[in-house]
């Protein structure tokens, strides 16, 4: 089976190379300026350079892990997490885009923790997990707050259209991460989005949209919508 999955991943990567342009790295070879760095969470099922229909190499500069989370911890200190910075404070990057998505299985785990007290046994995973704890916390403190859930259910995603506590929580973790980012100097002359992307039929009816949610803080639906113009206001939307 490994040969197989081996063999599998060069076909792949063949598939790649026969798709690429004779020209498609002659003004990359010797350096990058890719105007939008991604963070997304590492999912299978979420394709970064799908999602933005990215076709060629240089304009995506992508960091993952699960959660999509910004940050990291240095000597003690919160930092921005070194795959967002070296792309702004280095390539001239211009944009920060954070996307979260529906179903996601580390806001889920973080929502069982605070539920249980149980976290994941693998030493990785689990700090990954505890990192967003306190945004779940947070969230379900919100939701409270605002009547919009009691915060006790941690109902799965379940089919089309099934709005739960944790595709709730998915979504405040996307503005929380742009809170974060946007504390950080080097992303003070950066524009910062936050995005959703839905395979779940939460948001809308489209598999593989990307909803727009957050620019640079901003949460008003309708000043998101000036942002994007009529023919993307139906891709403004929110759960909170």
């Amino acid at each position: 089976m490994s040969r197989d999955l081996l063999t599998e991943l060069l076909d792949r990567n063949d598939a790649h190379v026969a798709s690429l342009d004779a020209d498609a790295f002659a003004d990359q070879r010797d350096g990058q300026r890719p105007p939008v760095v991604s963070v997304c969470c590492s999912d299978s099922r979420v394709s970064q350079e799908g999602m933005w229909a990215v076709d060629r190499p240089g304009f995506l500069f992508t960091a993952g892990n699960i959660g999509n989370r910004v940050s990291d911890r240095v000597d003690g200190e919160r930092v921005l997490d070194g795959s967002v910075a070296y792309p702004l404070a280095y390539t001239g990057t211009e944009a920060l885009a954070v996307v979260g998505h529906t179903g996601c299985g580390a806001v889920g785990a973080a929502l069982s923790a605070v539920q249980t007290g149980d976290l994941p046994a693998e030493p990785g995973v689990r700090a990954d997990v505890e990192d967003l704890v306190p945004i779940v916390e947070a969230g379900l403190d919100a939701l409270r707050e605002g009547d919009e859930t009691d915060g006790g259910d941690s109902d799965e995603t379940g089919g089309e259209g099934a709005v739960s506590v944790r595709n709730r929580l998915v979504e405040y973790n996307v503005h929380e991460q742009v809170a974060i980012a946007l504390e950080s100097e080097t992303v003070a002359n950066t524009d910062v989005y936050g995005f959703v992307y839905d395979f779940h039929g939460v948001y809308g009816n489209r598999d593989g949209a990307a909803y727009l949610v957050n620019v640079g803080g901003e949460r008003d639906l309708d000043s998101l919508r000036d942002r994007v113009g009529p023919a993307y206001a139906d891709r403004v939307a929110t759960l909170l």
